[in-house]
């Protein structure tokens, strides 16, 4: 379609915070986070097909294209529109996956974005959401684009105002099973509900990370390092690390420190980015522009 974009950002989120309030009698939990988006993360591109087949072009390891969730995305939007139209979906992974930074659900709520449009569905956010909350809790957030206090499994989101602070993300060569993690007997389930109205006061803690860091010590060995130099939290169930600066120079000084062997910072093969938090997400921005 003229006029489309021919790159898709995908961005990456934080939890700033992350409750649990309590469990549902189908299994799930009920929760209390804060989102924020980055400006950084996966870039797609799409071109349209005639035939109606729905193709991954690139190979992900360890995701089988029918478990992709850029190809269930791109289903999902087909048989809700009674779209005929078919596309090859070009994923560039930039995000660790298993790293709490919502990398599968951000990719899927770009497919449905881009899709709409260059399928012509003319769908609404709130319609999109919908399908994309059968898809995972998260994917609603990325296609609306805005911080959010969130509730329910994810999908109850309230926009809010936050700091655009500098973040240094740390991400450590594992992959966090967010399935174990919530299936640990010692997970805390029972947290006060917080009232927005009182959220700048509360508790932002990530109540994920005892667990987390018992069955994964190289969390724990990234915020003890990270934390030498701010305070280092962790977002999701992990695994990814991340502390907030002013400044891009101070994000970048700490990242060199941390890089820096003789300082014994942290190992070769783990991820880090630095990227500035922000309350409209770039792809929210993307298609504003359009």
């Amino acid at each position: 379609m003229t006029g489309m974009p021919l790159v898709w950002p995908a961005p990456a989120k934080l939890n700033l915070l992350l409750h649990i309030t309590g469990q549902r009698a189908d299994g799930y939990h009920e929760l209390q986070t804060v989102f924020q988006f980055l400006e950084h993360g996966d870039e797609l591109r799409f071109d349209s097909r005639s035939d109606g087949k729905i193709r991954r072009v690139r190979d992900v390891e360890g995701v089988p294209a029918e478990d992709d969730l850029v190809v269930r995305a791109a289903r999902a939007l087909q048989k809700n529109c009674a779209n005929k139209q078919g596309v090859d979906i070009h994923l560039d992974k930039k995000l660790p996956m298993g790293a709490g930074l919502g990398g599968g659900s951000s990719d899927a709520a770009t497919t449905l974005h881009a899709l709409n449009r260059i399928w012509g569905c003319g769908l609404r956010d709130d319609e999109l959401a919908e399908i994309g909350l059968k898809l995972g809790a998260d994917v609603p957030v990325f296609v609306h684009g805005f911080s959010a206090f969130a509730e329910g499994v994810g999908e109850r989101l309230t926009p809010v105002e936050l700091d655009q602070p500098w973040y240094l993300v740390i991400t450590p060569d594992i992959h966090v099973s967010t399935a174990e993690i919530f299936g640990d007997l010692e997970l805390t389930r029972d947290c006060p509900t917080i009232k927005i109205r009182g959220l700048a006061d509360s508790d932002w803690d990530n109540v994920c990370l005892p667990v987390v860091v018992k069955h994964y010590p190289e969390v724990a060995q990234a915020l003890e390092i990270l934390g030498q130099y701010a305070e280092a939290r962790m977002s999701g169930t992990g695994a990814s690390v991340f502390a907030a600066f002013e400044t891009e120079a101070e994000a970048k000084q700490v990242r060199a420190s941390l890089r820096d062997a003789e300082k014994a910072g942290i190992p070769a093969s783990w991820k880090d980015f630095i990227a500035k938090g922000v309350n409209t997400s770039p792809l929210q921005k993307r298609i504003n522009s359009l």
